[in-house]
């Protein structure tokens, strides 16, 4: 059986690519994520760590709305980077950094859950930024 030519490949492929989907996916997932997180903190849940005098601190509350804010935004942008549209990538880039931002400030909370979502974020912000958009779009 041969194998199709790479032009032939990229004609019937999806414009979005590789690490692009993986991001929209990331994106989908660490929003889902986000929201269930926030929906813990809201419900007072225990599985946060008692903190003490801490310059950024935030009631639970607070800590779980920012969260689930952020987690259906980035749904929506995981969404609109899976239908290659340019407000999905700008959202995404700005959701994911701001998602940064704010599991350094909750990292006192959650530390090895708040670097996780920080590593994941700084893949999907790279994926975004590089992508120079599909190959039927530059010929």
């Amino acid at each position: 059986m041969a194998v199709p030519s790479t032009s032939a490949r990229s004609a019937s492929a999806s414009p979005v690519h590789g690490g692009m989907r993986f991001a929209a996916v990331l994106l989908l997932v660490v929003g889902v994520l986000g929201v269930l997180q926030g929906i813990a903190a809201v419900a007072g849940d225990s599985i946060y760590a008692s903190v003490g005098k801490y310059a950024f601190k935030f009631n639970l509350t607070a800590w779980g709305w920012i969260h689930m804010v952020l987690g259906v935004l980035s749904v929506l942008a995981g969404w609109g980077v899976l239908r290659d549209t340019t407000w999905g990538r700008t959202l995404g880039i700005w959701l994911a950094s701001l998602s940064m931002i704010a599991s350094f400030l909750f990292l006192i909370y959650l530390p090895a859950w708040s670097l996780a979502i920080i590593a994941i974020d700084v893949f999907i912000v790279w994926a975004l930024v590089s992508y120079a958009g599909s190959p039927e779009s530059m010929a």
